[in-house]
Formats: C-alpha cells, structure tokens, sequence
C-alpha cells in the first residue's frame, strides 16, 4: 500500500528535482509520513533530499498500539466511539497542544485562563473523532502503518539521504526513542534532536519551532554542501524569544552590564561605542566554557540590530559529537546565533562580505583553562588575525570580560581529570579525531586537548564586559611590515588585558554585585527594570 501513497510524493520531488536540479529538496514526514518520506529516499538515491522524520512510524512494529488490530476487528461498532478518546490521549500531551495557542509573556492568571479556554475547546473536538474516524477506516490507518514500517525497514540500506529524526521522550503511541538510536545506527547521514519531555504529535506542541531546529543543527542549505556562510539564516524575532526564554534565568541571575568606549574615551553603559557598520572583529578573552557569549549576541541583536557569526572550534560543529540522544545544545543555539568554525577561509569570506566576527585568540585553551587561571589570556604567537582584519580595512574593538569566579567554581580540571586513569583514557579517546587549528605550532594553545570540566554552581554574582576603543586597520602599513603587524597585535592584547583588570576592579564598587541586592532592587522595580551598577 505504501508503494501506491509514495509514487504522488516520488512525482512531485521528481518535478521538482528537474526543475532545480542542483537545489536540496526537504520532505518533512511526521509519524507515517516518516515512512513514506524514507521510501521516496530508498528508491530516489541520486536525487539530493534532506528528511526530516518526526517520531516515525518505522517502529511501528513494537508499538503498543499494534495489539489493538485484533480489537478492533473484534470490537462492537457501538463501543467504537470509545476508541478514538483512548487515542487521543496516547497521541499526545494535551496541555501542551493547548499551550500552543497561548501568547507568551501574559500574566499568570490571565494565562491560566487563556489555557483553560483552549484545553475547553479541544474537548468537543474529541467526540467528533468517532464520526471523522470510523473503525474501518481506523483498522485501514493502523494496517497502512503496519505495512509501511514493514516495507520501509527492508530498505533502510538504500537511503543515502541527509536525514534528521526529531524524537519524543514521552511518545505514548510509538518507542521513538528506541526508534531515533536504530535509525542513527542505521543511516549513513543522519543526526537526532531528542525531545524527554514532549509526546507523539511534537510539532503540535508549545515551543516547537521546526525552522529554529533546522537552523539550529545546521541542516538547511541551498545546494548540495552546506556553506557556513552563505546558507545562515539571521534568527527570526520567533528564535529570538525562544532562546531568550531558555536562557532567561541565566540572564536574571547574572544581570551583565555591558559597557562601551566612545571615541573620545569615555565608557558609557551601551553598545554606542561599537561601530555600526562592518567589517567588525571583536576581540576579547574567553570564560570558562564560554559562559560570557549568550550576552553578548543577545545584546548586539537586541541594541544594534547586528548578527555577530562567531569563531568556534571545529570540533563543535562536528558529526563526532553527534549522538542518538542529542538534546538541543548550547551548540544549537550559538549556530542560530551565527557561531561556524574557525577556518582562515570563513573569516576571509566574512570580512569580504562586511560582518562582524567575534574571534577569541586564546580558544579553547582558554575556555577550557586551569584553576587560578581565570582572567587569563593565552594567545598564540602569530598575529594572524590582524593581517587577515588589515587586509579589509576591518575595524578591531578589543573587548573583556570577568565575573566566572562569581559564577561557578572548577573542582576538576584538565590536569586533575588527565590523574584519573578511566577519565584520561576517555579524554584521549575523544581528542583522536580533534584536528588541530594551527597547523605546524607546536605549543601548549594549539595542544590543548578537549574535555569537560568539572564545575560547582556559586550563588552568582554579576558578568562585566567592557568593548574598548575601536581601533582602524584602513591605511595602517600592516600587510606589508609584519613588524607593524606584531606591534598591532600586543597592543590589542595589552589593552584587553588592561579592561580585565580595570573591570576585577571596578566590579568592587558595584553595590549590586550581589544577588540579593539585584534581587530586592528587582522586587522594588520589577524583573525588566535594569539594575544600576558602578560608575564607570
């Protein structure tokens, strides 16, 4: 049966295919329509499909609902108009269907009356199922399945597609979490977003948006390779709001205060001292697993209007930290964000088209440093991104940043963790396939290997940026003189490490350091006020 419902779809990605041959074509499959999606691919390798399979029906085969064929077939038609309300509640989470169509931010009351009215006008809906659902065409639903699962899986082999299984923890009509684990096994090309908390319809759900997630596990593109810079999409005010609601209580508890220097020197409490218009490197000091960065995108998006594509370390963006229970990661949100690698090309390719680049010399050496090395730089020798920002005209704004010490506390670092055998042995492990950034250096930055460090949550106290004054490579005689270059080069890590040190010590006076104090001025003012700090 399968065969007959796929050839409509076969023919229109077959249309579609001539007349974009070289453009990616999407098929979306929620539950059967993962089926149908997955035999398209099986019977069409040489055409470029992306899948995007929501808790298919693959598994169909060890769902619970598979018992109830018999039952069906058995079953009185008047007792039928039972079944459907039986199904519904395996379908999915009710309240979070209805949550759907409530607007975000409402007060709390108002909030649980807008719930209660669309949970109220869900209900008529379900007695209306056994009309619109009668048990022979229930018993057709359920064979279809069947047989889908059945003809799909005997072909699994054949599938060269790029696919993305988006998988629910709490899926009551299928095991889709045992699904998404044989299916990334299985496939050649195939990453999954794991859902613990959602149910069988997750689209259907509150805060479910399919574009963030394709964005997010970098998986839209408009030919056949994705392009780190051309493919990005800006996050829409949609991600916007669903990042910032994931992250608000990051935000509330560390309140930063991000400072800026005017041209004339003076420090004001804004992005005013940022250029408006690229091309733009920031350059500034990493924090301990990069604590510092959701601010600092939230801030240029929401102050400046400005998408700022971040340098990160390849590994990040790669298939090797890839999992068949991958949740979606701070990873995820920094790809909407703009985050990509950091390659000489994706830099030389973002100056050309006039972005703004934020780029951490020290890496992950830095990111992922030692205790008592908070606050710390440890930047290469070389000076290759002042050359490559030279080579535009691109304008430099150093930048710092303190306040990890007053966030968590490392109990277990890199040398700590290399003394325990089984965890060195892992480190080792997944440090194999890490390619080095700098290739030919041999020193303790570009050898710094890859773990997770161990952290203990401190009663927050408060993040400080400060971006220093912005420095003009047009007209500097740099790409001609490496001399220059190198002066350049200590000047701007002189400066950054000149910030850090008037913020350690500036942040004394702030008498809302603390978040009790932060707490009771909020409570005096509300949550949105902004809460004063020191005078700069």
């Amino acid at each position: 049966m399968i065969e007959h419902h796929s050839k409509f779809v076969e023919n229109s990605v077959k249309n579609e295919h001539a007349m974009s041959p070289d453009k990616p074509i999407y098929l979306v499959g929620d539950s059967f329509g993962g089926c149908l999606a997955l035999a398209v691919a099986a019977r069409n390798p040489n055409i470029d499909l992306v899948l995007v399979l929501v808790n298919p029906a693959t598994s169909f085969g060890k769902s619970q609902v598979q018992p109830l064929i018999p039952i069906l077939e058995a079953l009185p038609s008047n007792l039928h108009v039972t079944v459907p309300y039986l199904l519904s509640f395996i379908m999915g989470d009710p309240v979070k269907m209805a949550m759907a169509s409530v607007e975000d931010n409402l007060p709390i009351l108002q909030t649980f009356e807008e719930l209660s009215n669309s949970l109220t006008s869900l209900l008529p809906l379900l007695s209306d199922l056994a009309d619109i659902i009668p048990r022979d065409t229930l018993l057709w639903k359920l064979n279809l399945l069947k047989s889908g699962a059945a003809y799909v899986n005997s072909r699994l082999h054949a599938v060269k597609a790029e696919v993305l299984v988006l998988s629910s923890g709490k899926d009551n009509l299928l095991p889709s979490g045992d699904e998404a684990d044989r299916l990334w096994a299985s496939l050649k090309n195939c990453k999954v977003r794991y859902f613990k908390d959602s149910g069988h319809t997750l689209l259907l759900e509150d805060g479910i948006n399919l574009l963030t997630i394709l964005k997010g596990t970098i998986t839209y593109r408009r030919s056949r390779r994705h392009d780190n810079v051309t493919d990005y999409l800006p996050p829409s005010v949609s991600d916007f709001k669903t990042i910032h609601q994931s992250d608000r209580w990051f935000k509330v508890a560390t309140s930063p205060v991000i400072f800026s220097t005017l041209k004339d020197g003076r420090v004001v409490r804004n992005l005013a001292g940022v250029p408006d218009k690229g091309p733009v490197l920031l350059v500034g000091n990493h924090m301990l697993i990069g604590l510092e960065l959701r601010p600092i995108y939230e801030e240029f998006l929401r102050e400046k209007k400005v998408i700022i594509r971040g340098m990160g370390h390849p590994f990040l963006f790669s298939k090797a930290t890839e999992t068949s229970r991958k949740e979606i990661s701070t990873i995820d949100t920094m790809s909407i964000y703009g985050a990509l690698p950091v390659t000489p090309s994706n830099m030389y390719r973002l100056f050309s088209r006039g972005s703004f680049v934020l780029l951490y010399p020290g890496g992950a050496r830095e990111a992922l440093h030692r205790k008592g090395e908070e606050h710390k730089l440890f930047w290469p020798k070389n000076p290759e991104f002042v050359r490559m920002a030279a080579r535009f005209g691109a304008t430099i704004v150093p930048f710092g940043v303190v306040g990890e010490d007053d966030i968590v506390e490392l109990v277990l670092d890199y040398d700590d963790q290399k003394n325990i055998p089984f965890i060195k042995e892992w480190i080792e492990e997944m440090n194999q396939d890490v390619g080095k950034i700098r290739v030919g250096v041999d020193d303790d930055i570009s050898n710094q290997q890859l773990y997770f460090p161990g952290l203990l949550p401190k009663l927050p106290g408060r993040l400080y940026y400060l971006f220093g004054k912005p420095i003009e490579t047009r007209g500097m005689d740099i790409l001609k003189h490496r001399k220059n270059a190198n002066v350049l080069y200590l000047q701007i890590k002189s400066e950054i490490e000149r910030i850090i040190s008037y913020l350690k010590r500036k942040r004394e006076e702030d008498p809302y350091r603390n978040i009790t104090q932060r707490t009771l001025y909020q409570a005096s003012w509300g949550y949105s006020a902004e809460v004063p700090t020191f005078d700069p």
